[in-house]
């Protein structure tokens, strides 16, 4: 291979506060947007994610040697914070200290990339060759830079489907050992876990002891043992849980569902394992992260986007995902380690369609079933110890298998504060446009024009109709039923007044219904009101799509009914492919005649009598005015109803823990998020504050001279602030459209004075990568909604300073109104209040040396609500000015004592 030409490309850098071009002699010069837009369209730039710098530039079509891009390529599942900083720290390169500085780097990045194409230890060279081929017949700009870098292997590489290991059946596992657990066992194993140098903490110690009492025989059927903990921060409790949990599995031959709200608690909880089992095989047999199906990537749908599915900048990212998924340590593409910021290069191109959000699988249909990340991930989690997963679908594995052997005994719901949340979200019920539509396809498969590898259900169940004709039967019926559902163009036709079809009548005068009542028609956002009072056209509307169905519902049962038959009967071409076929249609069936027969349910009480456990109501769901769905939702009245029924009382032992359990209430108020008032037997409490010293560490700030809805003074407010702080700074909204008028009237300003800003609803690039680069820089600031609220792990040196613009009232919403009619009116409004405020505080002080201030922007504070905060913590109302004087004397120096004692490792800390 002949010696590489110099790299002749240019380096491209924009921020809020500049742009600056750097060449490969080593110019660096500043620009103007002007200037900077003509010289990228002239000739390819490096730049490093475009869209942001795009975005910097004002023009969004920005396109370019993306130097993330180039990393992704030669580092696949490798973390990195997508800033020129980070991208200096993961190479080792000089981290650069000004913008003029991180222009050269990415210079001097891209070289090092390419270097390491070249050099003998390089780690993921396998199938680099023919990715490259690949990727230069698409035209991809780093394309032939690359390929003269890489050397042809003297044999063909293996493609990522036969380099992929497949998974094997095993025995069902069987039931667990009943075993006792000794709580001085469980503070051992506790003590081996922290390590003899670890300061004693007798809190965690305590805790260990009464999450060791869960793992005991519970004493009758549904009465489990159940413990409510409220651990304050700083307590320990992941470890407390994981001593007496790794010991009953170990023993008991079981495992324990590990359950998080967020992502980022279960990364957290992932590595903590690490102590359990520091070697890595041994963690990947005992320790199994699980997610829904839709997180994963499909290798079916990756191998169609590779022959052609995909065309333009999405066939360049499908190549990028195949880089990632050989070296892919388990295929999770949403939160696991391919990198968030990766899909965000690509816009919109393609990235959910890699995965199964549909419902389209063909299970042993599929040429790559025995590889599959998603089978191979719920194989593992059959033999685990540890099974991390999320509150919802817990709550899905707990329903499905509370009546078989396989039941999940022993769960540990942190971030318990969330579990009233989760389960109203998955014991909902909504008939909307989108949904029906799904269901139409999944029944039918493609029509008219569509075309795909999606089936309906006569080409997955082909063989069975031949052999079965009532089976046969059923799908017929069931495909000439699925017709009266919302067909292509549903969502147009009904905003033309032309709905076809019965369903799509009923959403045709939902949607009339909802526009004649709701109010803030203006608003551009969801229309709802109250399904009560229907008239009755829109009830005739009911009748009949419930009578369509109806005659849906009836085949899929029948259907199901008959794949039993035909398991049990076991014709000759049954061999295990078929049979998994057919086992996972039966799954699909299940869960959509469960869907149908809510549905059925939700329609059946239009019009009638209300039923008290229930709030029923019509929305048109939009966004900046855009409609996007149609529907009718049903949620509980007390969500933690059915989560007690399904979840805890056929279990044996569960854990409900959180550091703001209580949210700043008394124990009646996290026994009810619990679920605690639907048990014939009352849970073990425990409680333990936290260890830090809120009134010498932090400070809450009322500032009482900004008007409500004075835009200008809100930004100003939050600019004084952020500067007072030297950055550092976590800003919470409770509407979108404020954030970014917010963001857009100081983000230039304050980059001005080196302290960058991003924004959720504004930055082109996730959240989770948002918060990674909030964590890495010091002096950077951010601003995003309520999922910033809650799981953001952040240490004391990059997050110092919590803005809140106002109190976070709950939106006035119906099943708000219902709820709050239910339960004591303003009281219960202000539990949530107190709740949110709890967890907004809970991200300010993270580890025993983090000391920061807590201000809110809302003169009309009610006292009442401060008792969010913890014990100790000086609260003071003041004006704006004393608020940023108070600021800076307790926070401006923090940032640069952080960035002279050396960041910490972002990855040990997502």
């Amino acid at each position: 291979m002949s010696k590489p030409a110099p790299l002749p490309y240019r380096a491209l850098h924009a921020t809020h506060g500049g742009i600056w071009i750097a060449s490969g002699d080593g110019e660096i010069r500043e620009s103007g947007r002007g200037e900077a837009i003509s010289a990228a369209a002239e000739t390819p730039m490096i730049v490093l994610n475009a869209p942001m710098t795009g975005q910097r530039l004002g023009y969004p079509e920005l396109s370019g040697l993306d130097l993330l891009e180039l990393f992704a390529f030669v580092h696949p599942a490798r973390f990195t914070v997508p800033t020129p900083a980070g991208i200096a720290r993961t190479l080792g390169l000089p981290v650069p200290e000004t913008d003029e500085d991180a222009a050269m780097l990415l210079l001097d990045a891209a070289r090092h990339l390419l270097e390491t194409l070249q050099w003998e230890g390089w780690g993921e060279r396998e199938g680099a060759w023919s990715a490259a081929q690949n990727l230069f017949r698409l035209r991809w700009p780093w394309a032939a830079t690359v390929a003269e870098r890489i050397a042809k292997p003297d044999k063909a590489e293996r493609w990522l489907f036969s380099r992929l290991p497949e998974w094997e059946d095993q025995p069902p596992r069987p039931t667990p050992r009943t075993v006792t657990m000794d709580e001085h066992r469980a503070v051992d194993r506790l003590e081996t876990l922290v390590g003899e140098e670890a300061e004693r903490r007798e809190g965690q110690r305590d805790y260990a002891r009464a999450a060791a009492r869960v793992f005991d025989p519970r004493p009758a059927a549904g009465k489990p043992n159940m413990l409510i903990a409220e651990a304050g921060t700083g307590i320990g409790k992941t470890l407390g849980y994981l001593a007496p949990a790794s010991l009953w599995a170990k023993e008991a031959d079981g495992a324990v569902w590990l359950s998080t709200y967020t992502k980022a608690l279960q990364r957290q909880l992932d590595r903590e394992t690490e102590k359990l089992f520091p070697d890595a095989a041994e963690r990947r047999e005992k320790v199994v992260v699980r997610k829904g199906r839709e997180n994963y990537l499909c290798l079916l749908n990756l191998e169609d986007a590779l022959q052609g599915g995909f065309a333009g900048r999405a066939a360049v990212l499908a190549q990028l995902v195949a880089r990632w998924a050989a070296y892919s340590k388990d295929g999770d593409m949403v939160g696991g380690d391919l990198p968030g910021w990766l899909p965000t290069l690509f816009r919109r191109a393609g990235a959910t369609a890699l995965t199964d959000r549909r419902g389209e699988c063909v299970y042993a249909g599929c040429p790559h079933y025995r590889k599959c990340f998603i089978e191979r991930s719920a194989r593992a989690a059959e033999g685990a110890d540890l099974v991390i997963a999320n509150h919802a679908l817990v709550m899905i594995m707990a329903e499905r298998r509370r009546e078989d052997s396989s039941a999940l005994s022993r769960i540990v719901f942190d971030e318990g504060h969330h579990l009233f949340d989760a389960a109203d979200s998955t014991f909902s019920a909504a008939l909307t446009g989108q949904e029906a539509i799904e269901l139409r396809r999944w029944i039918i498969g493609p029509e008219g024009k569509h075309r795909g590898r999606r089936r309906g259900l006569s080409a997955r169940l082909m063989d069975v109709a031949s052999y079965d004709e009532a089976g046969g039967a059923a799908i017929e019926a069931a495909s000439t039923a699925a017709a009266a559902l919302p067909g292509d163009g549903w969502l147009g036709r009904i905003a033309e007044g032309i709905p076809l079809g019965p369903v799509e009548k009923l959403l045709a005068a939902v949607r009339g219904t909802v526009f004649a009542r709701a109010k803030a028609q203006d608003a551009g956002y969801g229309l709802e009101t109250e399904a009560a009072e229907l008239d009755g056209a829109l009830i005739a509307a009911v009748s009949a799509a419930a009578e369509a169905l109806e005659a849906l519902h009836r085949p899929l049962a029948i259907l199901r009914q008959r794949l039993e038959a035909v398991l049990e009967d076991a014709p000759d071409w049954l061999d295990t492919q078929a049979r998994a076929r057919i086992e996972g249609a039966m799954m699909g069936l299940t869960m959509r005649g469960q869907m149908l027969a809510a549905w059925i349910s939700l329609l059946a009480r239009l019009g009638g009598p209300a039923d008290p456990d229930f709030v029923d109501w019509l929305a048109i769901d939009r966004y900046e005015g855009r409609e996007y769905d149609i529907g009718l939702h049903r949620h509980w009245l007390d969500p933690t109803k059915p989560l007690a029924e399904t979840v805890i009382k056929p279990a044996h032992g569960l854990i409900v823990t959180s550091a703001t359990l209580k949210g700043g209430e008394d124990w009646n108020a996290a026994e009810a998020r619990a679920g605690a008032p639907h048990l014939d037997f009352a849970p073990e409490r425990f409680e333990a504050p936290s260890p830090f010293d809120y009134a010498a560490n932090s400070e809450v700030l009322i500032v009482t001279d900004i008007k409500k809805g004075d835009l200008p003074a809100l930004a100003g407010a939050y600019a004084r602030l952020i500067e007072a702080a030297n950055g550092g700074t976590l800003g919470l909204f409770t509407a979108i459209a404020r954030l970014k008028a917010v963001h857009a009237r100081i983000a230039d300003r304050l980059a001005r004075n080196g302290l960058p800003l991003y924004s959720q609803h504004v930055d082109p690039i996730d959240t989770g990568t948002l918060i990674d680069i909030f964590r890495d820089d010091a002096h950077a600031s951010l601003l995003g909604t309520d999922a910033l609220r809650d799981g953001v792990d952040v240490p004391g040196e990059s997050l110092r300073l919590v803005l809140l613009e106002t109190v976070p009232w709950p939106r006035p919403t119906v099943l708000h109104a219902a709820r709050k009619l239910a339960n004591g009116g303003n009281a219960y409004v202000d539990r949530v209040v107190r709740a949110r405020l709890a967890q907004a505080f809970g991200r300010l002080i993270r580890r025993k040396d983090d000391s920061g201030m807590f201000v809110l922007l809302s003169a009309a504070t009610p006292s009442r609500l401060l008792t969010a905060f913890p014990e100790g913590t000086p609260v003071s109302r003041v004006p704006l000015d004393e608020a940023v004087a108070r600021v800076s004397a307790r926070l401006s120096s923090v940032a640069d004592f952080g960035q002279q004692a050396g960041m910490p490792n972002p990855v040990e800390n997502s």
